[in-house]
């Protein structure tokens, strides 16, 4: 008999957890919350609409992507059979092939969502570039290019603890530049991270991430952006749960977390609630895969004391940036890929999910009428709309619905508007997760974790110091360092190897990547990693001179002392 693992948790870091154990012979319970796997990552139907024995409209959380650096993501997807794909799951993503940047009163900027493979991609990357041009003066471009190196040739400690600490917008100086930089380079730019804000995500995340995205663009046969080709958990959450089955893992849904006991040493059982019942349940190890707002909850000074590295979570901020859906009478597929509505004051993104959704048949869901689906994410509730003058949050559903799409065709170009204006509206589904116990104002019942600067110092490892306790979620300490479904599977990876070492386990561990950067500017941090040991600040034409000195011969070098920072 394999020794018992309880994860709390059904959402991309307990499966991923799941996963992982289970192949290494565990016995592994999972324990969710919700009626459906896949957490924030989940489809969520839309209730009451099936007619006639189709299935229920599937509903997506909004704007949701897989780019290409998903290494953890894309393993694991690989390893969960699907009928037909040689490659499992991961054969059911479809790389889009370019994204949308809209302006209110201007035309829309498209934009390649990949390296140009034909004539069609270079046209557009072209006349992407010169749009660009046009509306961020030289001057500017030449600024960002020069921040984007010194962030490139900075050592990984002043990353860690001098970036750690300046918010990007400030890092790229953009309150002294253009609107056009303010707009694309400095807030347009982190929009498509969706969890990260420009004026509060830390440079040591936002510029990781961004090299990430920016070198599958520079890199031929990559696919930056891809999209499920069905619903989420029809494509991916629901035959990962079946396969798990398959392997043993016991599953349980409606089963809330309601309290995690410790004698102050170990975890000793855990409370559930199933069907209107308290239950314990116990075993040799405990991951928790629960996002940061119900971990929190569940914190007790007990806990803190034990664990004194989980005792500063609840300062981690969390945001709203939920979905809602439109369901169309016509195809509207405006772009093949996401657009971002860069001025828009609810910070909007959508794709229109349909054109990628090459496995299903629409006819088969809610009325058989339905032939489009348009997924909107509003990721900023704060800022008064354009029609009611008022937050999203300070707004009922419907008013929610009416701003939301009069924004986005007050961005999209004529084309654009057209495609949605002759689209009739058949339905419109907001995401559940916002309620109105007031009427007046809404309650988000489940906010996105976001990166803030200075926030690294708040998130705990995988591992804690009770030995029998491990942490599955995308606040836990990863590479990935971003709010997002690879984090959670890293996550997920990493508490697996803990308990692996924990439990003194033979088993091999799971693989964990890193993530990559560009070779040539290895010699450029480690100058710069010299300047910052004795305190001296950034300087990437030093760390270019050193570099270069590095490359001449021997003789040459020897004659020569390191630069001085003036």
């Amino acid at each position: 008999m394999g020794q018992t693992v309880v994860v709390l948790g059904g959402g991309i870091g307990g499966l991923s957890t799941a996963h992982e154990l289970a192949e290494r012979g565990f016995r592994v319970r999972v324990y969710e919350s919700k009626p459906i796997f896949g957490g924030k990552a989940r489809s969520i139907p839309v209730p009451n609409s099936a007619v006639d024995g189709r299935k229920l409209l599937p509903g997506e959380h909004g704007f949701r992507f897989f780019p290409g650096f998903y290494r953890h993501v894309h393993d694991t997807m690989s390893r969960i059979p699907f009928r037909g794909n040689p490659r499992g799951v991961l054969d059911n993503l479809v790389p889009t092939t370019r994204t949308a940047l809209a302006r209110a009163g201007a035309p829309d900027m498209l934009v390649c969502s990949r390296f140009p493979r034909d004539r069609h991609d270079w046209k557009t990357a072209i006349r992407g570039a010169l749009d660009f041009f046009r509306l961020i003066p030289v001057r500017d471009m030449l600024h960002y290019v020069r921040r984007l190196l010194v962030w490139l040739t900075s050592c990984d400690e002043r990353r860690l603890h001098e970036y750690e600490h300046v918010a990007w917008w400030d890092f790229t100086q953009a309150h002294d530049r253009s609107p056009g930089y303010q707009q694309f380079l400095g807030q347009g730019f982190t929009r498509l991270m969706v969890a990260i804000r420009a004026e509060e995500g830390s440079t040591r995340t936002v510029g990781a991430i961004g090299l990430q995205l920016g070198l599958g663009l520079l890199t031929h046969g990559v696919d930056v952006d891809s999209v499920l080709s069905g619903p989420t958990n029809e494509m991916w959450i629901d035959p990962w749960v079946a396969h798990l089955e398959s392997l043993g893992v016991e599953f349980h849904l409606g089963a809330p977390v309601r309290q995690i006991h410790t004698d102050g040493q170990r975890i000793t059982h855990v409370t559930l609630e199933q069907n209107g019942q308290l239950v314990d349940v116990t075993a040799d190890y405990y991951v928790a895969a629960l996002p940061v707002e119900v971990m929190t909850s569940l914190l007790t000074d007990d806990l803190k004391r034990a664990a004194p590295s989980m005792a500063n979570i609840g300062r981690l901020r969390t945001a709203w940036m939920n979905g809602i859906q439109f369901y169309l009478a016509r195809r509207a597929p405006i772009v093949h890929g996401h657009i971002v509505y860069v001025d828009s004051p609810w910070a909007l993104t959508s794709v229109s999910q349909d054109q990628f959704w090459h496995s299903i048949d629409l006819s088969e869901y809610g009325d058989g009428e339905v032939k489009g689906i348009l997924s909107v994410d509003i990721s900023d509730w704060e800022t008064p709309g354009m029609l009611y003058g008022k937050p999203a949050k300070e707004c009922d559903p419907v008013e929610i619905k009416n701003e939301v799409w009069l924004q986005i065709l007050a961005h999209l170009d004529a084309d654009g508007q057209k495609q949605l204006t002759s689209a009739k509206i058949m339905r419109w589904f907001l995401d559940p997760s916002i309620v109105y116990p007031n009427p007046s104002k809404a309650v988000n019942l489940e906010p996105l974790l976001i990166n803030t600067v200075g926030s690294l110092a708040d998130r705990p490892n995988a591992w804690t110091e009770i030995p029998n306790l491990f942490l599955a979620a995308d606040y836990v300490r990863t590479g990935t360092d971003l709010a997002c479904m690879e984090a959670a599977n890293e996550a997920g990876r990493r508490a697996t190897n803990a308990l692996l070492d924990r439990a003194e386990s033979r088993a091999p561990r799971v693989a964990i990547w890193p993530l990559t950067e560009p070779s040539v500017f290895r010699r450029f941090k480690e100058w710069d990693r010299l300047l910052f040991e004795r305190g001296d600040r950034h300087s990437w034409r030093h760390a270019a001179w050193a570099a270069f000195k590095h490359a001449l011969p021997f003789s040459a070098r020897s004659r020569r002392t390191a630069p001085v920072e003036t």
